[in-house]
């Protein structure tokens, strides 16, 4: 049938079949009974009419839109607008379909003009806050969520979508209150429950977010985002094995969940499970190559894995995809240090900290780095900027404290040192909790008992043994020394020592001593600045000692005696840098003339040593040695020691024999100061050939050779 000039109320009739239709999910027979008066003419129809055809375009739209012919929703609807303005449920359906469009301008428009239509329209206000949120404008969809709650208090879904803003804003607690609110309205609102567990876990409330995250599961079992949240929850609160278990729960359900993936690396890498938090890893990131935060994951574990240029790689990926992750950043910088691409890893912790400037690790970092170019004064600004920034940060205070000593500020320096003592990888916090007497804090010694413990190396021990006659000098009724078995006898016979013990004896008795100490914080209680460092100790070889050891030396051929160690301690943390590859390293020096070698060397290099090359011979001793007294009795009878950086230089140095120091090109310890190749702890007795940066052994060695021939008078 064909209208004419379609009166109202043939057009309501219409209507009224349409939406019986529409009612019985007949959505083309509804379109098909209001076609006849969408397909008149409307010039000519009165107001009457005109409202009964606005109600057909708006059946006509709704129909069309279940159909899923979106264009012609969007038609009918658009000229129902046109023809009568002021039509709001019109204004609803067309927003709803813009937005599922995603044409967010245009729906945010017609959402605009259902609010200027309707001021109080909760939905209105909620929808509209929807599409701004979509658009990324935060605030205004803040703003139009808190409005659509105000008109109606009791609208769950906007409380709900107001939470979801406010927590991508930070506003935490309002954001928990506003998910609060929801639930008390929609008590089984499984959503509200996991995302309040969210906002929960960023408050730092652990346990309550475990509790949110449990009740979004309790209402709906098969939840594999709350399981993931769970997961998180649980490795927070060191849960790792139900974490993992909460991962392995989700990816059952959901077997490409690439963030659960992740979440399960996390876990394996604080269980130590590293091949398979790799693993995990390396699932999230065949699901999704372009995870950014899986890259920067997988970077933690081969760094752990000390696979470093995979690892560099991995952080170069994730700085890829997403640019803004300072601490990628941060960790590639930590990487190229490591492999000694010192200027790559400053130019990488700068661009940490041009991201998030407050970052206190990239301040440390890249101090540390700074101080292996030499670059002192930045160093030490950096490291000021991470204790700005973070006052308790023990790395830091130590680094800024190793990096002032070396310059010789020992003011500073000697304070900033015994933050040792708070530091958690450190032996020495355990010193404080393994001895039950005070620690000495520089008060009063007149009359008390002293209990000095060795917590560092046997080369701290002989450097700072000078301080004995002091702290005796200080009224120290009785000082015991409780140190390792290789010092034991050597120490005996030091001035102000009146005890050595093992350390299981001295702790068993530490309750019987008034305080305790260590010598290296002896230079802080005595005010030690560069100017008033105490004369070495004067260590005695034992008489019976020398004696025992000279007729091994005096088998050796007429000439100069000198001693040799070229590795220390293989578990010291610098020996890759301090210790010289090899024995044959040191072949120049066999082309000095009247020089006969003792090889003093002990643990690693003592293979070497016992077998050296036809063309190196030497006397090797260092495996017949019991300890340090024994390795006194020989040094005694030398003319010179060489040796890189191991307790064997203060040994030499506090028996008064001249010793030459080899040290490496980086991260050379504090106490041998900065560009100096004397040292003010062994003035007269001790001097330094600094490795530059660049060089090789090989040129350190050269170098000594050169002065053996001066020394020794020898034509080169």
């Amino acid at each position: 049938m064909t209208l004419a000039h379609p009166l109202a109320s043939s057009i309501a009739q219409l209507n009224q079949r349409a939406i019986a239709l529409y009612a019985a999910d007949d959505f083309a027979a509804a379109l098909s009974a209001v076609m006849p008066a969408v397909e008149c003419d409307d010039s000519t129809l009165d107001e009457a009419a005109i409202q009964a055809m606005a109600d057909a375009l708006n059946i006509a739209g709704a129909s069309s839109c279940r159909l899923g012919q979106v264009d012609a929703a969007e038609r009918h609807w658009r000229r129902c607008l046109r023809i009568m303005p002021g039509y709001a449920e019109v204004y609803e359906s067309f927003g709803a379909l813009l937005k599922m469009r995603g044409r967010l301008s245009a729906a945010k428009a017609v959402y605009r003009q259902l609010i200027a239509l309707q001021p109080d329209h909760a939905d209105a206000h909620h929808q509209l806050g929807a599409v701004l949120y979509a658009q990324d404008r935060h605030e205004e969809a803040e703003a139009s969520y808190r409005h659509a709650v105000t008109l109606r208090p009791e609208h769950a879904e906007a409380h709900y979508n107001h939470g979801v803003v406010l927590h991508a804003l930070r506003r935490l607690h309002e954001a928990e209150a506003a998910y609060r609110e929801t639930l008390r309205l929609l008590p089984a609102h499984a959503e509200a429950h996991n995302n309040l567990g969210n906002v929960l876990m960023d408050l730092g409330r652990v346990a309550d977010a475990d509790a949110a995250y449990r009740d979004a599961l309790t209402i709906r079992p098969q939840y594999p985002e709350a399981l993931n949240n769970l997961a998180g929850a649980l490795k927070a609160a060191q849960r790792l094995t139900e974490a993992e278990l909460a991962c392995r729960l989700a990816l059952t359900m959901r077997p490409d969940y690439a963030e659960a993936h992740v979440n399960l690396g996390a876990a394996l890498t604080d269980l130590a499970r590293l091949p398979e938090a790799e693993a995990a890893y390396r699932k999230a990131i065949a699901l999704r190559a372009d995870y950014a935060e899986a890259h920067y994951n997988l970077g933690v574990v081969l760094f752990k894995r000390e696979r470093l240029e995979e690892a560099a790689a991995a952080y170069r990926e994730a700085v890829r995809l997403r640019p803004d992750i300072a601490p990628a950043y941060n960790n590639l910088g930590c990487v190229l240090r490591l492999v000694d691409r010192l200027p790559e890893a400053v130019e990488a912790f700068q661009q940490a900290l041009s991201l998030q400037p407050d970052l206190a690790e990239a301040h440390y970092n890249v101090g540390a780095a700074f101080a292996q170019l030499g670059r002192w004064s930045e160093a030490e600004s950096a490291y000021r900027r991470a204790l700005a920034l973070r006052s308790d940060y023990g790395d830091a205070r130590f680094g800024l404290a190793v990096l002032l000593l070396g310059m010789g500020r020992f003011e500073e320096g000697w304070p900033l040192y015994e933050c040792r003592y708070q530091q958690a990888g450190f032996v020495h916090r355990q010193t404080v909790q393994r001895l039950a007497c005070p620690q000495w804090q520089g008060d009063a010694l007149s009359g008390r008992s002293l209990l000095v413990w060795q917590e560092d190396g046997l080369g701290d021990m002989l450097q700072f043994s000078r301080y004995f006659a002091l702290l005796k000098a200080q009224g120290a009724a009785h000082i015991a020394f409780a140190c390792m078995p290789a010092l034991q006898r050597l120490m005996s016979r030091v001035d102000g020592v009146d005890a050595v013990l093992d350390h299981d004896t001295a702790a068993a008795r530490a309750s019987s001593y008034d305080c305790w100490t260590s010598l290296l914080s002896a230079p802080l209680h005595m005010r030690t600045t560069l100017d008033t460092i105490p004369r070495p100790v004067r260590l005695a070889a034992e008489p019976a000692l020398v004696e025992k050891w000279r007729p091994l030396l005096d088998a050796l051929p007429p000439g100069r005696k000198v001693g040799l160690v070229w590795k220390g301690n293989a578990r010291h943390h610098n020996d890759a840098n301090r210790s010289i590859p090899s024995l044959a390293t040191l072949l120049p020096l066999w082309s000095v003339p009247g020089l006969c070698f003792v090889s003093l060397q002990k643990g690693q290099g003592e293979d070497e040593a016992s077998n050296p090359p036809a063309a190196q011979p030497l006397l090797h001793v260092g495996s017949m040695l019991t300890d340090l007294a024994d390795t006194a009795a020989i040094v005694a009878q030398l003319d010179l020691v060489i040796c890189v950086d191991t307790s064997i230089a203060h040994l030499a140095a506090s028996l008064g024999k001249p010793c030459w120091v080899m040290l490496p090109e980086k991260d050379v310890d504090w106490r041998w100061m900065h560009a100096r190749n004397d040292s003010p702890w062994y003035p007269h007795t001790l001097r330094l050939f600094r490795r530059e940066r660049g060089d090789d052994w090989a040129t350190t060695v050269e170098r000594v050779r050169q002065a053996c021939v001066a020394r020794f008078g020898v034509r080169d």
